[in-house]
């Protein structure tokens, strides 16, 4: 049952199109507070390679989830639904407006729509099926998919050997096909979304990314990555920005080259953030330039 009056203001879109900086405008304008919902800004180690905001940028608004965990806890988008609805509850009983920024796809989702929940399956089935993919090939599994869930079948990546272990495991485990949990048992939000896109042409876009990756480094990203060699193996070093200088510190790869990595996989990177945003109707997209009061006049023609 939703609660009226409530509105959480998304703002998403593809890295370095200027989330941040008109989060805080919306925040400052509406009197309240920001939750991020990116998933790499979570860890206080990593703050130069996650374009986390600035001191001066969080002391412009109130941010939530900036920094909060060390890379060495377990942290994922299940724990961060759970905290970020909590905290909405408590801001939403002295603020009318919530501002959530975020380039993560799914931990948006889990705070606007919730998570799909999934039955706990025998952990040695994942193993099995591991090395199935190793021994007979991906396209075993495929096939065995299409008899146990053609709806998942036609669905999901093929081509994603994750994707397509993650369904088998759920259709063995619990004796149902995976795409019988799709779109089940989601928490109802107490609170009404008005979701906000930022965008530019591609061009404009890539030529972001690029200069923030140069600035990244200028303001010391390789410092910060060489402070973490021990951990870099794990999962949550295991991401752009700090893959690639870890193979430049280890002398596989040339700084110069391993930039260019950076660039062009934070570009990839871009391009799937679009392509999952784009999937939501609601969503009202702009030009990153365009002058906050037309973003402004748009949110208030969506409540």
């Amino acid at each position: 049952m939703k609660t009226e009056n409530k509105y959480l203001i998304s703002i998403i879109g593809p890295t370095a199109i200027g989330k941040t900086s008109l989060g805080i405008t919306l925040a400052n304008y509406f009197n309240t507070e920001i939750i991020s919902a990116d998933s790499r800004q979570f860890f206080k180690e990593m703050h130069i390679g996650t374009a986390a905001p600035t001191k001066s940028e969080r002391a412009a608004a109130p941010h939530h989830f900036i920094q909060h965990k060390s890379i060495l806890e377990n942290y994922n988008v299940g724990a961060f639904e759970k905290d970020a609805i909590a905290k909405l509850d408590i801001l939403f009983k002295t603020h009318d407006y919530v501002v959530m920024v975020g380039g993560s796809g799914l931990y948006v989702d889990a705070v606007t729509t919730g998570l799909d929940h999934f039955p706990e399956v025998d952990k040695n089935i994942r193993e099995i099926l591991n090395q199935q993919l190793e021994t007979e090939g991906l396209a075993s599994l495929q096939r065995q998919l299409k008899d146990l869930d053609l709806e998942s079948y036609n669905r999901i990546a093929l081509q994603n050997p994750q994707r397509v272990i993650r369904a088998l495991e759920i259709s063995i485990g619990s004796g149902k096909p995976y795409s019988s949990f799709l779109n089940k048992d989601k928490n109802n939000r107490s609170f009404t979304t008005v979701s906000i896109g930022l965008t530019a042409e591609r061009a404009i876009i890539y030529d972001r990314i690029n200069a923030r990756v140069d600035s990244m480094i200028d303001h010391g990203q390789l410092e910060e990555v060489q402070s973490l060699l021990d951990y870099k193996d794990l999962n949550a070093l295991n991401t752009v920005g700090y893959k690639e200088l870890f193979k430049y510190i280890d002398g596989e790869w040339t700084l110069e080259f391993a930039i260019s990595e950076i660039k062009k996989n934070t570009r990839r990177f871009a391009k799937r953030q679009l392509t999952w945003f784009k999937r939501d109707p609601e969503t009202s997209w702009f030009d990153f330039n365009t002058d906050f009061k037309t973003v402004l006049k748009a949110i208030q023609n969506k409540k």
